[in-house]
């Protein structure tokens, strides 16, 4: 009689097929070049523009655009100003966390798609190790994304001229600004997950599910990961990210358990 697989075994086959399928797959290199090309992008062209001058048809007022001062706040900002409105809080390595939202959805709606799901979970493996294996190969994916963003920010910035210069932080609270933005990764790469399993086949439901969510959250990430994060910052990103991958994960098996698959 064959012995039958626990959940590690099965997740471990998953996480392979998985793998595989997606670095097979155009769209993880799409997203990839799309992260290290757009810095590049934002600040070559920003620095062209300098300070822009914007004055309201109605009320006459005039407001000034600032653009990038440093190379760093493509990354993000401090602790004093991460509340900030601005064309740097916007158009920053944050942008990333969209990114990955789509790239969780059209990954997963491919599934149902092309069958592959009914399948799968016919022959091969069960939804909890489903849902598992997505949320750790996107999670990779995703931190390749922000990685290539950061290096596109760096040629970027040296292409347009900008500084270097560490101000208000330090070379060790970056690598914890870049870890905590990893880790809350983790929490879009759950939300999108959730969405993508509850929408299947219907793309543009999960994309624009996950994008109001993220709306909604994407104030809080410059707080949650600024430029000067320390050790708090780290474990409050981490904690929330294992929460949100742990809790999403059984609502998304639930959804598959409750739902049609097709």
């Amino acid at each position: 009689m064959a012995k039958t697989k626990d959940f590690s075994q099965r997740l471990k086959s998953m996480l392979k097929v998985d793998t595989r399928r997606m670095f097979k797959s155009p769209l993880v290199y799409i997203m990839f070049g799309i992260c290290l090309v757009v810095p590049v992008l934002i600040l070559v062209m920003t620095s062209f523009m300098g300070e822009t001058t914007i004055t309201d048809p109605t009320t006459g007022a005039i407001q000034t655009m600032e653009g990038f001062k440093n190379v760093w706040q493509i990354v993000g900002s401090t602790s004093g100003s991460a509340m900030s409105m601005g064309l740097t809080s916007m158009c920053n390595i944050n942008l990333v966390f969209f990114a990955t939202a789509i790239f969780v959805c059209i990954f997963v709606s491919d599934d149902f798609r092309s069958g592959y799901v009914k399948n799968l979970f016919t022959i091969r493996s069960k939804r909890m190790e489903y849902v598992a294996s997505k949320t750790i190969t996107c999670f990779i994916a995703s931190v390749g994304m922000l990685l290539l963003f950061f290096v596109g920010g760096m040629i970027g910035g040296a292409i347009a001229g900008l500084p270097f210069a560490l101000d208000g932080f330090n070379a060790g609270t970056l690598i914890c600004c870049l870890l905590s933005k990893s880790f809350v990764l983790l929490i879009f790469v759950s939300i999108a997950l959730t969405f993508a399993c509850l929408s299947k086949q219907k793309l543009w439901l999960s994309i624009l599910l996950v994008l109001g969510c993220g709306m909604l959250l994407f104030m809080t990430i410059p707080m949650m990961t600024p430029l000067d994060a320390g050790l708090l910052h780290l474990i409050m990103c981490l904690a929330g990210g294992l929460l949100f991958a742990v809790g999403l994960a059984f609502v998304s098996k639930l959804i598959l358990n409750k739902t049609s698959l097709v």
